[in-house]
């Protein structure tokens, strides 16, 4: 399959300068929390000792994360490639796991309705001196070119009123419906349930069984949370062993042999 429905439009991720705005980010350095990447953002990691833009106030910005980086810090912005194809393995019928399976940076962690893949969260300018800036759905594109989610995006406009961030995804936003499927096959729903309450029994993975509109007898699923990230925190069911592969000549799934070292804020 391919990576992204025609009819999705990303952006913005990094802003072009200080006097624009882009998308989103997690900080998890000095006054941690969700921002939007604009002039207040970076200004305040200058002062923490990350420089992520010029005298003239532009931006360090890569699109090929393939060359040599020239700056300490830079925002990621990869150009999309649009022959890259993924085969994604899904299990029909899920099946509990002996034990969940924790979910780290960029883990898997599933397939949105629309055909875009969902991983955890992003590397962190922490550990990698680079920013893989978001959009305000919650996604970007992978050193391999090719888009994908780091939140629910269809009720990530809870998250926005919840931590107070001036934001807004253009994807239609719902709380109760069921965005993904998880890749140990259990669906993935909003931050609701049918009847329009915030569930209070959510286990360790931000998961219940409980009544869905494909099984009013109830099934396990997993409910978005209100804060960033809003997915599992880990998987209940087994997972399919090589379940997630691409064409891309380098990033997630990539055929890229070992020992050619890894890409500017990979993982």
């Amino acid at each position: 399959m391919k990576y992204q429905p025609d009819d999705l439009e990303i952006g913005p991720f990094c802003p072009p300068t200080l006097d624009d705005q882009g998308g989103i980010w997690q900080w998890d350095g000095q006054h941690p929390g969700l921002y939007r990447l604009d002039r207040a953002f970076f200004e305040m990691l200058d002062t923490l000792g990350f420089h992520f833009h010029d005298e003239d106030e532009t931006l360090h910005i890569m699109t090929d994360l393939s060359k040599r980086q020239e700056e300490a810090n830079n925002c990621l912005n990869v150009a999309e490639d649009d022959s890259v194809e993924m085969s994604i393995l899904l299990p029909v019928v899920p099946v509990p796991a002996d034990s969940p399976t924790s979910l780290g940076t960029v883990a898997k962690v599933g397939l949105a309705l629309d055909g875009v893949p969902i991983f955890a969260d992003a590397p962190s300018v922490l550990d990698t001196g680079n920013l893989p800036a978001l959009d305000t759905c919650g996604g970007h594109v992978d050193p391999g070119g090719w888009y994908h989610w780091h939140a629910t995006a269809t009720d990530i406009d809870s998250v926005y009123d919840t931590q107070g961030v001036d934001a807004h995804c253009q994807q239609p936003q719902s709380k109760s419906a069921q965005f993904a499927y998880a890749f140990d096959g259990y669906p993935m729903f909003g931050s609701e349930d049918p009847t329009g309450e915030v569930p209070t029994d959510l286990d360790r993975c931000n998961g219940h069984f409980g009544p869905t509109e494909r099984h009013p007898e109830g099934e396990y699923h997993y409910h978005a949370t209100q804060e960033f990230p809003n997915l599992p925190a880990c998987l209940k069911g087994v997972v399919a062993k090589d379940n997630f592969t691409t064409n891309a000549r380098m990033g997630i799934g990539s055929p890229r042999k070992p020992g050619q070292g890894p890409m500017p804020g990979a993982c």
